[in-house]
């Protein structure tokens, strides 16, 4: 627990991070120069963090049970009857267990929900968003790591660690995805945001070139959860979101090179 309130009550590593994360995203896009790009006002940077937090929470946390629920015993997961006999675990947050990938379609809804209310360019909510993200990530899996969650694949390497409840010494993969989303991801969205001939979508898609190529790495010094022909259920998704992401890089700032270059009627 990062801040103990009153018997066994307090602010917990997880829910630091997320707090953290959120209170970046919402600076930046309550920052002049954000607000001059996106429209939006103070106040509707702040509706803003509440639609993205509650996709979040709820597409992170459907994800997870869904996946925690399909993973074996031996690896880790609960079987269904699990939360049937504690319904409290399908909402139990508190207790870490959020999926990213859920987590980040839940935030994409939620944004896209925003923009429908208020009618803003939707890229560029994504775009702004998505420049902080990386520290947003990496701050959550240190978190993971002082609570010891989500430990690495057995090892002998020298740089194996020993955490409770789990066998062996372990690769700190939890540290890997962070060091790799803070000196590489993050510093390649602020390059692209910096170009001066970048389109809108840009960044949001480099988020997803820059996490599915690190994650996907990752993943084979992760302890695996759903295995299938030798690559985890997680790079699957990675590796997909790497794709799209390079694809759809392609896409927006050609698309957006031929309208300016289409003459007026």
């Amino acid at each position: 627990m990062a801040i103990h309130v009153y018997r066994g009550f307090g602010i917990r590593w997880y829910g630091l991070t997320y707090l953290i994360g959120a209170v970046i995203v919402y600076l930046q896009l309550a920052s002049r120069r954000s607000r001059q790009r996106t429209g939006l006002s103070a106040e509707q940077a702040q509706e803003f963090i509440i639609y993205a937090l509650l996709g979040v929470f709820i597409g992170g946390r459907v994800v997870f049970v869904i996946a925690n629920i399909l993973t074996p015993e031996s690896a880790g997961g609960h079987p269904l009857s699990y939360y049937l006999q504690e319904p409290i675990e399908f909402i139990s947050i508190w207790h870490g267990g959020m999926a990213f990938h859920g987590g980040l379609a839940g935030a994409l809804v939620g944004i896209w929900l925003f923009q429908r209310r208020h009618g803003f360019n939707l890229y560029r909510l994504f775009d702004e968003t998505a420049l902080w993200m990386p520290l947003a990530i990496a701050l959550t899996r240190v978190a993971n790591f002082i609570n010891d969650e989500l430990p690495g694949r057995l090892t002998n390497s020298p740089i194996g660690i020993h955490f409770p409840n789990f066998d062996g010494y372990r690769y700190p993969s939890q540290l890997f995805e962070g060091f790799g989303m803070l000196v590489i991801a993050l510093p390649f969205l602020w390059l692209l945001h910096g170009w001066s001939k970048r389109r809108d979508g840009l960044i949001f898609w480099g988020f997803f070139v820059a996490y599915g190529a690190i994650r996907t790495v990752v993943e084979f010094y992760r302890e695996p959860g759903i295995i299938l022909f030798g690559l985890t259920a997680a790079q699957y998704l990675t590796i997909a979101m790497f794709v799209a992401g390079v694809a759809m890089m392609l896409v927006v700032q050609r698309r957006s090179s031929v309208a300016e270059r289409r003459p007026l009627r």
